[in-house]
């Protein structure tokens, strides 16, 4: 039996590939959350560059930090660590995609009010093929998500169909353009809630966000995971380290050596371009974008 989920709602995210659930982290710990913000936040002060930590704002300066990634936050923070093995998170999962759950990787999205930058249109599955796509992102929303606010947008049913070319000129860039590739804009739907809502999508969907240009964060702490026997396939870029390393990322359940071939589409993302291995860096290699790459600040004192 589902332990979450209604069988409407696991229909509803196998025919659109994705799922908005309303309050699913009590509010006790988006409290934590913001303090490990914070703390963030602290460090990136006086930094002039990005390392294997925080990922900087192109607007981000050492007196006025702006972060605009916290990488493998279960790594370096024991709350988002301790939230990520929690039933608020895998349980949601187990429903989706089975009792056996390996992390692929986690991150922090920091949208910050009046320049938080935009996430160009692409497939995760793009970066990381799989032998087979029961792999997905849940998103926990750490503040209210409105479209003022550059909420995170999907194309439903998008996941059932090809993974799209994220090539520009045979250099991997990250990231398609919907309407070059027979997707109509108008049918893109913003996945909107309230803090503490979880936003689950589908490896293979279709997403994006643009510009957060209002006086609201716009803060998403991702957690991405496969069945246990989805094995990534050479040329990814999945982290592989060895057997005993890679079972050191399942998160409940049993590990397997038997891999699960599924007849599903296939891109290897490479080559890989001479940037730091960054969503934001790689598409800096497209040579025609879908959101706009810089927005006006607003005064400071006006920002929440």
């Amino acid at each position: 039996m589902p332990e979450v989920l209604s069988p409407d709602q696991i229909a509803l995210y196998q025919e659109q590939g994705y799922l908005v659930l309303e309050n699913q982290i009590p509010a006790a710990w988006l409290a934590r959350i913001h303090a490990e913000i914070a703390r963030f936040e602290d460090e990136a002060r006086g930094m002039t560059a990005s390392n294997d930590r925080l990922d900087l704002e192109d607007s981000h300066q050492p007196d006025a930090p702006r972060l605009r990634r916290i990488k493998l936050p279960h790594l370096i923070s024991d709350v988002m660590r301790e939230l990520m093995y929690s039933d608020h998170i895998l349980g949601p999962a187990r429903d989706l995609i089975g009792p056996d759950l390996r992390l692929h990787t986690t991150k922090l999205n920091m949208k910050s009010a009046g320049y938080g930058a935009a996430v160009e249109w692409h497939q995760d599955y793009a970066f990381y093929p799989h032998t087979n796509d029961d792999i997905l992102a849940i998103g926990v929303l750490i503040d209210d998500m409105a479209s003022e606010n550059g909420p995170l947008m999907v194309y439903p049913g998008s996941h059932r169909g090809p993974v799209y070319d994220h090539h520009v000129d045979g250099v991997f860039a990250g990231a398609m353009l919907p309407e070059e590739n027979g997707l109509d804009p108008k049918d893109a739907v913003e996945l909107t809630g309230t803090a503490g809502s979880i936003s689950i999508h589908h490896g293979r969907i279709v997403h994006g966000s643009a510009l957060n240009t209002s006086v609201r964060a716009r803060r998403i702490l991702f957690y991405e995971m496969m069945a246990a026997d989805a094995f990534p396939i050479m040329g990814s870029m999945t982290r592989w380290d060895g057997i005993k390393d890679y079972d050191t990322r399942m998160l409940c359940g049993n590990a397997t050596r038997n891999p699960r071939l599924k007849d599903i589409p296939v891109r290897i993302p490479q080559p890989q371009p001479d940037v730091p291995i960054s969503i934001y860096e790689i598409q800096k290699g497209l040579k025609k974008r879908a959101f706009d790459t810089i927005s006006e600040p607003k005064d400071v004192k006006d920002r929440t």
